[in-house]
C-alpha cells in the first residue's frame, strides 16, 4: 500500500517570484518579429562586447559595428562573413535608406538592417551609438536569430565567432559555416 502525503492547511507554503533577467542585448534600429510574432534578436556575449569596445577606443571611432552576414557556401551550406564597418554618426530614418537590392557596400545602413547593442546596465537607447553594436541584415538576422555572437582566443588566433545557433544542424570545425534545419 502506498502512502500519499498531504500538506495540512496550517503549514505554510512558500511562493517564488522571479523577475525576468535584464537583457544586456537590445535592438536600438529596425527591430524585427518572426512569424509568431517574437522578437527576432541576437545576443552579445560580455566578451565580444569587451572586444568591440577595445576596438572602437582603438581607431577611436564610437561608430563602428560589427557587420554580420550569412551568405551560402563554406563546407555545409551556409557561411558567416563578419566585417568591421562604420556607421553614420546618427540612425538615419527608416524612410531615407536605400533599399537592400540597391546596396553596393557593407559600410551604410540598409532599409532591412537592424543593430544591437550591447548595455549591461540595460540602459541602452535608439540613439546611443557609443555602446558595441552588430548589425545584420533581414535574412541573415532570420538565420541567426537565437544566437550568440562571442569572442573567442584559441592558439590559432582570436575572432568573433556565431554560437549556440538554434536553427544549425552542423558546423564544420573552424565555425564559419553551417548548415540549418529545414
Amino acid at each position: 500500500m502506498t502512502q500519499l502525503r498531504t500538506r495540512s492547511p496550517d503549514s505554510s507554503s512558500r511562493t517564488f517570484s522571479t523577475s525576468a533577467a535584464c537583457r544586456a542585448t537590445h535592438a536600438i534600429f529596425n527591430p524585427q518579429v518572426d512569424d509568431d510574432g517574437d522578437e527576432m534578436m541576437l545576443e552579445i556575449t560580455p566578451r565580444a562586447a569587451k572586444r568591440l569596445s577595445e576596438i572602437m577606443t582603438k581607431d577611436s571611432n564610437p561608430n563602428l559595428a560589427l557587420r554580420i552576414q550569412v551568405e551560402s557556401g563554406g563546407c555545409h551550406g551556409f557561411q558567416y562573413l563578419m566585417k568591421l564597418v562604420t556607421l553614420p554618426p546618427s540612425l538615419p530614418s527608416k524612410e531615407s535608406l536605400p533599399p537592400a537590392a540597391e546596396a553596393d557596400d557593407l559600410t551604410t545602413v540598409h532599409e532591412d538592417d537592424t543593430i544591437f547593442t550591447y548595455s549591461p546596465d540595460g540602459s541602452s537607447s535608439p540613439g546611443d551609438l557609443t555602446a558595441p553594436k552588430i548589425i545584420l541584415d533581414l535574412p541573415s538576422l532570420q538565420l541567426l536569430k537565437g544566437s550568440k555572437v562571442d569572442f573567442t582566443m584559441e592558439l590559432i588566433g582570436s575572432q568573433f565567432k556565431i554560437v549556440d545557433n538554434p536553427l544549425a544542424t552542423s558546423s564544420c570545425g573552424c565555425g564559419t559555416s553551417f548548415d540549418i534545419k529545414i
